[in-house]
């Protein structure tokens, strides 16, 4: 909708939410705790980590170790870096590394590794590649030390650390012509077994006995894929897979009638319309901060999550999440549902009549009650909102190509760092295609990137009521997923993701 630019990001999303190709087949019966099944509705189109994201990071966290290793509450941990410090004005960050590490074939894991794979993966076209924008060097100092020389500070590094930048795959296998596209060769926990993996239905790894680090308590890990949730909730009843994510009300709903099953509840990504064309390029209305006010005054948020979401989620009105420093829980209810004081901000903006707003519409993200209860509110306040039906592939190029229109609806995770919201949401990129900012954003945004922790933390508050009172988004509600076992599985939810990582899941007591 989680290349060297944001756009690829969001094609990753969008990918993550409609390339849904293939099913999944009836598998096997599994040896009892020794064996975890993953249901999922996503899968990369690669195994090679160079071409890594977010949202399929279990798939890549079974064959290869990142340098950081981020727990379940978002802080982090030693893992092939087994220490990291930032200098005095933390544009570079030293990292000592293991010693004990090897690849599948034997080759040590060194600083040498490290280097070859963050230049890789920088350059490699990858959706997430931009996350290593500000990376300038990597300097081998000796076999268990490297240095990473930074352009500018960045408070994310060692969350990037922890996600794809931070797989390391065996630097051997870079010039075999796509070789880890299919036959990944890491550091990590478990060996694909290409002999039982059908790529793009179902992915089997068995146990690395190699393994450097602490054993992970399933002999067998499979990941299967599922086009639909509705066959994810008959997986789960009828013991073909262990654990999954449900987003949908509907087949939470549904699992939670089950008394065999046990859930655990995450809010995570927010519903919203993010609005990119706050200069008015394509629709001069929303250069005025009144009327994308109204628009946030015009919405029922509180009718849109009991009737859309059966009040699986809470209202906000802001896209700082509760685990950033920026958030604050009173913006949640900063916009009560108010036509009258929409209808007035539009007078005062000079919309009096009102003014038409074309948006791109892809079914899988917006339901026929989100299209129906927008254009309705949108409505009764006099604006006339122009649904344009797009497809994902089409959706990418339209939006984040063409640039073709002023804003859409779409799932936002929240992350953990409030750097990440403000690089995504607030600096020139994908989500703000068109490079708005004013002199609060110049402001903040350095005093959030290279202050001390007080400074950037206070910075972070004030850009999030700034953007909230300047009406830069018009958030709906923050959704409360639900992770499932099918009663073997204890499942910890992972703070910046909305499925856990591998490390995660534990046999029931």
């Amino acid at each position: 909708m989680r290349r060297t630019t944001r756009s690829g990001a969001l094609a990753a999303c969008v990918a993550a939410s409609l390339v849904l190709a293939g099913c999944a087949d009836s598998g096997t019966a599994r040896a009892g705790s020794s064996t975890l099944d993953i249901a999922t509705l996503t899968f990369p189109q690669s195994l090679d980590p160079a071409q890594a994201v977010g949202s399929a990071l279990p798939f890549f966290q079974a064959t290869y170790d990142t340098l950081v290793k981020r727990e379940p509450d978002g802080g982090f941990s030693p893992m092939l870096a087994t220490a990291w410090e930032y200098d005095d004005d933390r544009t570079e960050l030293s990292l000592t590394l293991r010693k004990d590490v090897k690849f599948a074939d034997g080759t040590a894991f060194d600083a040498a590794a490290v280097k070859a794979n963050m230049e890789r993966f920088k350059k490699g076209g990858g959706a997430d590649a931009k996350w290593l924008n500000d990376l300038e060097s990597v300097q081998v100092v000796d076999a268990a030390h490297v240095t990473l020389e930074l352009k500018q500070p960045n408070p994310a590094m060692l969350f990037y650390l922890s996600d794809a930048a931070g797989l390391m795959a065996n630097p051997a296998k870079f010039g075999e012509a796509d070789s880890l596209k299919t036959t990944p060769d890491g550091t990590g926990p478990y060996r694909l077994d290409k002999a039982r993996t059908t790529i793009g239905t179902r992915w089997v790894y068995e146990r690395n006995e190699d393994y450097w680090g602490e054993r992970l308590p399933y002999d067998t890990l499979t990941i299967s894929f599922f086009d639909n949730e509705t066959a994810i909730v008959n997986g789960l009843k009828t013991g073909q897979v262990n654990a999954a994510l449900l987003q949908t009300a509907d087949q939470q709903v549904a699992i939670e009638s089950d008394p065999g099953m046990e859930t655990v509840k995450q809010a995570f990504d927010f519903q919203g319309l993010l609005l990119f064309d706050r200069d008015g390029k394509l629709a001069p209305a929303l250069k005025d901060a009144r009327v994308r006010q109204a628009l946030n005054y015009a919405i029922d948020r509180e009718t849109m999550l009991s009737v859309i979401r059966q009040e699986r989620g809470q209202v906000t009105s802001q896209v700082f999440g509760p685990d950033t420093q920026g958030y604050d829980e009173k913006l949640d209810t900063y916009y009560s549902h108010d036509p009258a004081r929409a209808r007035k901000l539009l007078a005062e903006a000079g919309y009096a009549e009102g003014f038409t707003l074309k948006l791109p519409r892809i079914s899988a993200i917006v339901n026929d009650a989100l299209a129906t209860s927008l254009a309705t509110d949108f409505e009764a306040v006099g604006v006339d909102l122009v649904w344009d039906e797009l497809d994902g592939g089409s959706a990418i190029q339209k939006v984040f190509t063409d640039r073709a229109y002023p804003g859409m609806v779409m799932n936002i995770g929240q992350a953990a760092s409030d750097w990440i919201v403000v690089n995504e949401l607030v600096t020139p990129g994908a989500f703000n295609m068109f490079g708005t900012t004013d002199p609060t954003v110049r402001e903040l945004v350095p005093e959030i990137q290279a202050g001390s922790d007080e400074q950037a933390a206070q910075a972070a508050r004030e850009l999030n009521a700034h953007l909230v009172r300047e009406g830069w988004f018009v958030p709906f509600y923050r959704m409360t997923y639900l992770h499932v076992s099918d009663g073997t599985v204890k499942i910890t939810p992972q703070s910046g993701m909305a499925v856990p990582s591998i490390y995660n899941y534990a046999p029931a007591e």
